[in-house]
């Protein structure tokens, strides 16, 4: 079918009922022949928060719908676009701009970051994968169109030959972050995430081959940005998620220690054998999602392993480390700890870390150089003035300037109450009093 062909609309447009978005319109077959493949329909069972269900109960959303709201936002702008007549804006890409943002998040795995952290792998490999080789999304759109799933392809790597299209998908202020802001403080029930969408995607300008804002949305684009900033340290970065985080990339180390080292396992289902021993196919990673993982964890439990075992009891039953601030140790002191943990039974490589949020890859925005640390970023954010010169954000606003850059953040030391409370009084001094057991 020819991407030319008008027949490639729907007879009647298709609805979904959204909570972010009031109403989500298809109009496309192949959007929606792609929504109802086998690799789409898994986002369902992936969550978007991963564990900030285990801080804010209602995060229970899924990358499905996250996906479908990251499609709807880009859709309005296209259509803005379109309506207005603006010529900068290649209107021959509008499909495959809303393919990519529909299918930008397909390579996702179950608690997807944690298992990038422990399993060396990054989702936006595993999407692009599921784009070229054997799956039904891939002959959804070969049908439409032999070279699209190569083009949707690299707009997700970023090398596609129209540089708006990708910044529809991927910048500092494009239809994911817009998405995942408003539907993630939605569903944990905060307010910190909320900011005039409408108002922004009517100052967006498609401008020699980039998009910006309009100046006069200067300060919408304040609101977002501000809301951004919030949401990372209220929610992104709350320290009982990061808890939670943090026990859940201890479950995938000590697993993939112990098959590495030839420990039999009394359950261990295929794909996740494949995923521990590295031999993972699309086919096996295609099976994985987050009901898989949580059942390996609840056979796990009974292992023999009790550094399995228990690691897997905490997280399903939220049995969480604790956490006290501190100031960053020295070796020294370091160490003091670890080998008090284990002379009271513990595995220090298992039930102690340290964690700093910034450890994490995230700025509020950045103005804009081209790599950091050898990582290509995302355009700046651009204001459009009447007489269309352009000028980055933050040299025009004193709000984004102060949130720029920022770099606070505090250690946290997570442990597990329980044993060394048991133990306190085997404990020095200083450790009893750095864990407030005095």
């Amino acid at each position: 079918m020819s991407t030319r062909n008008r027949e490639g609309r729907l007879a009647e447009e298709k609805v979904f009922k959204d909570p972010v978005h009031k109403y989500i319109y298809v109009q496309d077959h192949l959007i929606w022949n792609l929504i109802n493949t086998k690799e789409f329909q898994r986002l369902r069972r992936i969550r978007q928060l991963g564990t900030s269900y285990l801080t804010f109960h209602g995060a229970e959303h899924s990358r499905f719908s996250h996906s479908l709201g990251v499609y709807e936002i880009t859709r309005k702008i296209i259509s803005q676009f379109e309506r207005s007549g603006y010529s900068d804006w290649p209107k021959e890409e509008k499909l495959v701009a809303l393919c990519s943002a529909l299918l930008h998040d397909i390579g996702h795995g179950p608690f997807s970051h944690s298992i990038e952290d422990v399993f060396d792998t990054q989702h936006e490999e595993w999407t692009c994968r599921i784009l070229l080789e054997n799956t039904e999304i891939n002959a959804v759109l070969r049908e439409f169109d032999p070279t699209y799933p190569e083009r949707i392809s690299a707009v997700i790597c970023k090398t596609y030959r129209q540089p708006i299209v990708v910044s529809l998908v991927s910048s500092q202020m494009d239809a994911d972050r817009m998405d995942y802001l408003l539907r993630d403080a939605y569903y944990t029930g905060v307010n910190y995430g909320t900011f005039d969408l409408e108002r922004i995607l009517r100052v967006l300008r498609p401008h020699q081959g980039r998009i910006v804002v309009k100046e006069s949305g200067m300060h919408a684009v304040e609101d977002y940005l501000m809301s951004r900033y919030q949401m990372y340290w209220q929610v992104y970065f709350h320290p009982v998620t990061r808890s939670s985080e943090i026990i859940l990339r201890q479950i995938f180390r000590r697993a993939k220690e112990l098959y590495g080292g030839g420990y039999k396992f009394c359950s261990l289902m295929e794909p996740i054998k494949k995923l521990l021993a590295g031999t993972i196919d699309i086919e096996g990673y295609l099976e994985l999602d987050e009901a898989l993982a949580q059942t390996a964890f609840a056979q796990w439990q009974n292992e023999l392993d009790p550094v399995l075992s228990d690691l897997c009891r905490r997280f399903l039953d939220r049995k969480l480390y604790k956490y006290v601030t501190m100031d960053a140790p020295d070796e020294k002191l370091w160490q003091q700890i670890r080998d008090c943990l284990q002379e009271i039974g513990l595995h220090p490589d298992y039930h102690l870390e340290i964690d700093f949020p910034y450890d994490m890859p995230y700025d509020v925005y950045r103005p804009g150089s081209t790599t950091v640390a050898g990582k290509e970023e995302k355009p700046p954010i651009l204001l459009l003035s009447r007489d269309e010169r352009l000028s980055e954000i933050s040299s025009r606003s004193d709000i984004i300037q102060s949130i720029t850059g920022i770099r606070q953040g505090k250690y946290h030391l997570y442990y597990p109450e329980e044993p060394l409370r048991e133990s306190a009084h085997r404990l020095p001094a200083n450790i009893r009093e750095l864990f407030a057991f005095m």
